[in-house]
């Protein structure tokens, strides 16, 4: 109970209880910190409620429902497969609740005291939470902002009616006939897929000259390819100008060079990218801290911003907006406010791509590693040459090393294929050890799995292969 306006004194603030947020409370808890977490909404933030986890539920669904459609490749017939969507989206919901239940359980057992609510800095060392209750105050030593970010918002296609984000996309009442989607990275391409796969008919709209332009084109085209198979239109550089809704459908106009096109659908989806949440109430220009003309807050390698107590992690701040990244970050700020060295090394962040097949990189890719001057020796090796693979119908995709030819060293890897999600962390494990080439090819991997082909894949490197033949 809060007698009067008297501030309450704490030693960590965490505002935002989503992969960045609750992990720094935790983190700090357990390095003796007494932590106040904040957040708004259901703890686990946009990841585990509206992004990362239900989406890759609802892709893992339409796995399985393409899987007992398609399994002729098997000597596998199922008659009169159907979709009950309704149990779909309550599996998703499941997970999600699973989940979100667990953090909380996780803060409460670490001793973090959790107010559901929203903050208002009131100076540099003292904030208010509020919700319909209550309005505490509280005093803090050191404060970690991880408010995360929200889908951006065209002008000319106002979320609304049949006109959505990716929040809503999770939870349609129905599975649309035929969806719209702006956007071909990854968010797009999850979700425009893992619809089309459940019958939808899909029409992708990409500004740039390929979908998916964060990953190498030859991993994109692959996607390309099977979206293509499943029926799948997509339309790069295009421009996309307007949208006309009525009570039934949304008809999209776009411009490739000169030439205008329009098509209608169900619903569209705007996947444009994100925008960090600084720009609310939270009063960030009342206590000074810089920020960028991006509105993300400028901090440095320990995550501290312009105010030596005051942290910011995760979506907010510069770098890819990705859960893993944030939930890194609040390690290395909770270390640091407890005095410990722990800083932010970007080199190993992997990033992910639910696609099919799935899309995985980490480190540097060949350009970039040439970039960044180092004479480069790359091993590339294909999943349809992996006994793994082929049994599990697998055969698209290849593993990619690049290291450096001088001394051996992995510098990085793209891989596409089954299980990519899932193979990349050891090469991230490889880079962040400062293994070489050798290293991997010394080490025994289990046969027959996919993790060979990352073995397979740095003996292309070396020059002496065993299962494919290089002149």
């Amino acid at each position: 109970m809060v007698v009067g306006d008297a501030s309450l004194d704490i030693d960590t603030l965490v505002i935002g209880a989503g992969p960045g947020g609750y992990v720094a409370a935790i983190r700090a808890a357990q390095l003796g910190q007494k932590v106040l977490c904040v957040d708004k909404a259901t703890v686990g933030g946009v990841c585990l409620n509206v992004g990362c986890i239900p989406s890759k539920a609802l892709i893992s669904a339409a796995h399985q429902y393409e899987a007992a459609s398609h399994g002729e490749a098997f000597g596998i017939t199922v008659s009169d497969v159907k979709v009950d969507w309704s149990k779909v989206q309550e599996f998703k919901s499941g997970v999600t609740k699973k989940l979100t239940g667990g953090v909380a359980s996780l803060l409460k057992a670490n001793k973090v005291e959790y107010f559901n609510g929203e903050v208002m800095f009131i100076n540099q060392n003292e904030a208010r939470v509020f919700n319909d209750q209550e309005a505490p105050r509280y005093r803090f030593k050191n404060c970690i902002i991880a408010t995360g970010s929200r889908p951006i918002e065209l002008k000319a296609f106002p979320y609304g009616g049949r006109i959505l984000s990716s929040t809503e996309a999770l939870s349609l009442p129905e599975i649309p006939k035929s969806l719209v989607v702006i956007g071909g990275g990854y968010i797009g391409i999850e979700l425009g897929q893992m619809y089309s796969k459940f019958g939808t008919k899909v029409t992708i709209v990409e500004g740039s000259d390929a979908i998916m332009p964060g990953f190498d084109k030859d991993m994109s085209n692959l996607v390309a390819k099977k979206l293509k198979a499943k029926d799948v239109t997509i339309v790069t550089g295009a421009q996309a100008k307007s949208a006309a809704q009525t009570a039934d459908n949304v008809t999209v106009t776009y411009a490739v060079g000169d030439k205008e096109e329009s098509v209608t659908a169900d619903y569209l989806l705007v996947t444009v990218g994100r925008r960090p949440n600084t720009d609310g109430e939270l009063g960030l220009d009342l206590v000074g801290i810089e920020m960028t003309d991006r509105g993300l807050i400028k901090v440095d390698h320990q995550g501290r911003t312009n105010i030596p107590h005051i942290f910011a992690i995760g979506d907010i701040v510069p770098g890819a907006a990705l859960a893993h990244k944030a939930m890194y970050e609040g390690r290395v700020a909770a270390e640091a406010i407890s005095g410990l060295p722990s800083v932010v090394d970007y080199k190993c962040i992997p990033a992910v791509a639910f696609s099919d097949p799935e899309c995985a990189s980490v480190g540097y890719s060949e350009k970039e590693a040439k970039d960044k001057g180092h004479n480069v020796k790359a091993g590339k090796f294909p999943f349809a040459a992996n006994g793994r693979a082929l049994s599990l119908n697998g055969a698209e995709g290849f593993v990619k090393i690049v290291s450096d030819a001088d001394n051996g060293l992995v510098l990085g890897a793209q891989i596409v294929g089954i299980e990519a999600s899932n193979m990349i962390a050891e090469i991230g494990l490889a880079i962040e050890m400062g293994a070489t080439l050798e290293d991997i090819a010394l080490t025994i991997h289990a046969h027959p799995t996919l993790g060979e082909i990352v073995l397979d894949a740095a003996e292309v490197a070396l020059g002496h292969p065993i299962h494919t033949f290089v002149k």
